[in-house]
């Protein structure tokens, strides 16, 4: 198979992509390098890859609409794709709201254009999030439930991305699953997720940040069951009418923050300077995965504990950054 890998210098892209080629799958790995966090970590991903054979990195900019459907015609043999590419972050929605619709709408339709001019395209996995179950209080969150009333910005644009993908689905046939992911972590992570920022601050013997006075839980899914999630969808193509349909992909587990937190500082060992502070704007108190669709129709089965996925971060961190 030749897959288009979007978002392959990015934390999940780049697991996935190593996870096709491991099987030998060719992998064309788009991906703009964006500054939204540190380049060096996105350059230290892609030289993994770019050494790899079977790669081929494609430095584009996910939502400029010409270099994506150009990919039509230089890549005439793709026949899937794994669209990752977004941008992220919550908070960073709040001060930066367009570089949102740029790139995780317009990115979106672009993927959804080029979709169509691939006559050999058998699936289109895409990420979503399970930012997109906003303000809902029932738990756990199911794809059954209704998802209108998101909390930031980026929630708005990718649920957007999930009726683009429905609309695509319908007026032209394409086969699309969207994947909603729960706080992913693990090694070669984000430096703006939980866990590397408070590792960062505990190594370095500064305060972590705790919001909602740490009255908070999240359902923390290890890389390796994300990549795992990933790939099995992207070989499973949506059926249905239209043939479009959305997973979630979590641990199943919601932990406390403070819960994760003294496992962290178990793994360091150090304790962390706690500041406590209220609830960021954006924000929900309690993220929680009901996974009984992925784990029927995927065979998606989490495998990782955070009492076991965070000491192999903290391991790949002490590595990466020399402490």
């Amino acid at each position: 198979m030749t897959v288009l890998v979007t978002g392959a210098a990015g934390f999940i892209g780049s697991h996935v992509a190593h996870r096709l080629l491991d099987r030998g799958d060719e992998v064309i790995g788009l991906d703009d390098l964006n500054a939204y966090y540190d380049v060096t970590l996105k350059d230290a991903r892609l030289a993994q890859l770019t050494a790899r054979k079977g790669f081929t990195l494609v430095r584009e900019d996910v939502g400029a609409k010409e270099p994506m459907l150009a990919l039509a015609t230089r890549f005439p043999a793709l026949d899937r794709i794994v669209h990752l590419a977004a941008q992220a972050g919550v908070r960073h929605s709040l001060t930066d709201p367009h570089a949102y619709t740029h790139a995780n709408v317009e990115g979106q339709l672009n993927i959804l254009e080029l979709a169509r001019r691939l006559p050999g395209l058998k699936h289109l996995a895409y990420a979503s999030s399970s930012s997109v179950y906003g303000g809902n209080t029932k738990l756990p969150f199911s794809v059954e439930d209704r998802v209108d009333l998101p909390v930031s910005l980026y929630a708005a644009t990718k649920r957007a991305g999930e009726l683009m993908a429905h609309c695509y689905s319908h007026l032209y046939g394409i086969p699309a699953t969207g994947l909603r992911f729960f706080t992913v972590y693990g090694p070669w992570g984000r430096p703006d997720m939980s866990a590397y920022l408070f590792t960062k601050a505990i190594f370095e013997g500064r305060p972590i940040t705790i919001f909602n006075h740490g009255d908070m839980k999240r359902d923390f899914t290890y890389i390796d069951d994300i990549a795992n999630g990933v790939i099995a969808a992207l070989d499973r193509p949506a059926g249905g009418t239209p043939p479009h349909t959305v997973y979630n992909l979590g641990n199943h587990r919601s932990e406390a923050l403070m819960h994760f937190i003294h496992v962290l500082e178990q793994a360091i060992g150090r304790e962390a300077i706690k500041e406590f502070a209220p609830m960021q704007p954006g924000d929900v108190k309690e993220t929680y995965a009901d996974i009984a669709a992925s784990q029927r129709d995927l065979g998606f089965e989490p495998a990782t504990s955070i009492e076991t996925g965070l000491p192999q971060f903290v391991a790949w961190y002490r590595d990466y950054h020399g402490v």
